[in-house]
């Protein structure tokens, strides 16, 4: 394995002998730390291109490995098991059970961007990070994430309508993620805005949420956007070998 960080080495891996002498000589304790040996068996060939079959994913082959991403990452500098670096050499090398051992926090990425804007590769690692937790999802191994049903939400209302309507976006939001309605943040919020915004735009905010208007003669568009979505799909499942019932 070409990267060494002690911190990559994962605690169960770690042997000490309180009490060890070899040759006559005492190397209990620290002097006695060893690294246990493992055998990876579980090789993916595929994993970097199923990777890059998905949106941020298309510029992984280009990582060398200079650790800038990590170096610069918001979330590593909480929590030094983020390590995008490594996951991407993880990924390179179709180590998929050695990536699976991080799957609760790879979806921890903030989108701050310090790493694409810091890659020297134009790897765009925010990009695969967002593509490597797309999938952990689409393969079955973390449940929908409340930010890709945001997404997924977002999406749907601009291919359908060519507009954004944040009261009826913030609505199915809640709903597709098992919330309530009503909250109390919520209520407090719309209280604000009846304070504090004109009647009229208030009007057009109710009208537009309960009677989803689109951009003028939006139904040719929708039709192109919606095929090359349905492309974009059907080259995904094979690259990721679903069925057509599997996934996105």
């Amino acid at each position: 394995m070409a990267i060494h960080e002690k911190s990559l080495i994962r605690p169960e891996n770690i042997r000490t002998h309180d009490n060890l002498i070899i040759d006559g000589v005492d190397v209990s304790g620290h002097w006695s730390t060893f690294i246990e040996s493992r055998v990876v068996t579980d090789y993916n060939e595929a994993l970097e291109e199923e990777i890059s079959a998905l949106p941020g994913g298309e510029y992984i082959h280009r990582c060398w490995q200079c650790g800038s991403c990590t170096n610069s990452c918001t979330v590593n500098a909480v929590n030094p098991d983020f390590n995008p670096r490594y996951w991407i050499y993880l990924i390179r090398m179709g180590m998929e059970d050695e990536l699976l051992r991080d799957k609760e926090i790879i979806w921890q990425c903030v989108s701050c961007n310090k790493c694409t804007y810091s890659c020297p590769r134009d790897v765009a690692p925010e990009g695969v990070m967002k593509a490597t937790a797309h999938w952990l999802e689409l393969k079955g191994h973390t449940e929908p994430s409340n930010s890709t049903i945001f997404d997924t939400e977002f999406t749907r209302q601009v291919v359908e309508t060519g507009k954004i309507e944040d009261g009826r976006i913030l609505k199915n939001f809640l709903i597709n993620s098992g919330q309530p309605l009503v909250q109390d943040w919520l209520i407090q919020m719309v209280k604000q805005m009846i304070n504090n915004l004109p009647f009229k735009f208030l009007f057009h905010l109710g009208w537009a949420t309960l009677f989803k208007p689109k951009t003028k003669n939006w139904d040719k568009a929708r039709a192109a956007i919606e095929e090359h979505i349905a492309e974009e799909k059907a080259e995904q499942r094979v690259a990721l070998g679903l069925s057509k019932q599997e996934g996105l």
